[in-house]
């Protein structure tokens, strides 16, 4: 339960805080673990010489895990032109530094709460996930492409977790879906003393995600002045880049509109830190929309 995570918030070094009126509620919060299957994978690759079999057995054991994976590998999100074929393939031609923040990403879809409100919200969260590893490769920064895409499904991940624990909060998950998710963390702390961010931010220490993601999770609607601030390391200004260029672009294919509020926040600071003119950032997104288009063909 949720009490555990509430005690340890305070070990994360970065202002993250939880009020005594949320450590209340979220005593009440049930926060997924991680699966066995991610525990066992985990404590093999952190050995100074893991066993790639051991590793892909332990993702073929758990059968949504294992398929979630495939899909990922063949998606648009790597343009591979040999389809992958099984798992101890997947793991062999990603390897393990490369396969792991995608076996965690598709375990925490597997392990939230399942809900048919949610359809929408995971059609969104894939394609934002599959758009950030593409724009990790167009920006430069490829290293980001495995983690930005587990941040790309993992950043809302608070939502389905809000849905879960109040009763009314599929009429905020109406809103986000439509109207967009800006105002949304505001509307949460009025209305529920806590906010999908913090829950998704401990929801990421738990599952023991890298502190740029942490980082990035918190602070994603809370951004004003955050590029100065020093509050996020380069690593995680560049993943705040990528999330919302990618949720631009979705919001332009999903509702059509890329120039929404959320992206007009921050447009000229993200332009200025990835050292992008307009005319480069429409090539960029063009790019980003045809792998899309490729995918529907």
């Amino acid at each position: 339960m949720i009490q555990n995570n509430v005690t340890c918030i305070e070990k994360i070094p970065m202002s993250i805080s939880v009020t005594a009126k949320e450590k209340q509620i979220l005593a009440n919060v049930n926060i997924p673990p991680r699966p066995q299957a991610l525990m066992k994978i985990s404590q093999e690759a952190k050995k100074a010489e893991p066993n790639i079999k051991i590793i892909a057995d332990a993702i073929v054991e758990d059968a949504a895990i294992s398929s979630a994976v495939l899909q990922v590998v063949n998606s648009a999100a790597f343009r591979r032109a040999k389809k992958i074929a099984s798992i101890h393939q997947a793991v062999m031609t990603l390897g393990i530094k490369r396969i792991f923040p995608l076996i965690k990403a598709v375990a925490l879809k597997s392990a939230l709460p399942e809900n048919k409100d949610l359809n929408e919200f995971w059609q969104s969260s894939s394609m934002v996930a599959t758009a950030c590893s593409l724009y990790s490769e167009l920006i430069g920064k490829p290293e980001l492409a495995d983690n930005a895409y587990m941040l790309g499904l993992f950043h809302n991940s608070g939502v389905p977790i809000m849905l879960q624990s109040f009763d009314d909060y599929h009429q905020v998950l109406k809103k986000g879906i439509t109207e967009g998710w800006e105002d949304i963390s505001e509307l949460e702390r009025r209305k529920y003393h806590t906010s999908h961010t913090t829950l998704g931010a401990l929801l990421a220490q738990r599952w023991q995600l890298p502190k740029a993601m942490i980082e990035v999770i918190y602070y994603f609607h809370d951004t004003e002045g955050i590029f100065i601030s020093g509050e996020l390391s380069r690593v995680s200004l560049y993943l705040l880049s990528i999330l919302k260029l990618s949720r631009s672009s979705v919001d332009g294919i999903l509702r059509g509109d890329s120039n929404t509020q959320e992206w007009q926040l921050l447009e000229e600071h993200i332009l200025e830190f990835l050292e992008l003119d307009e005319i480069q950032l429409e090539d960029i997104r063009e790019k980003v929309m045809n792998a899309f288009n490729e995918t529907e063909a």
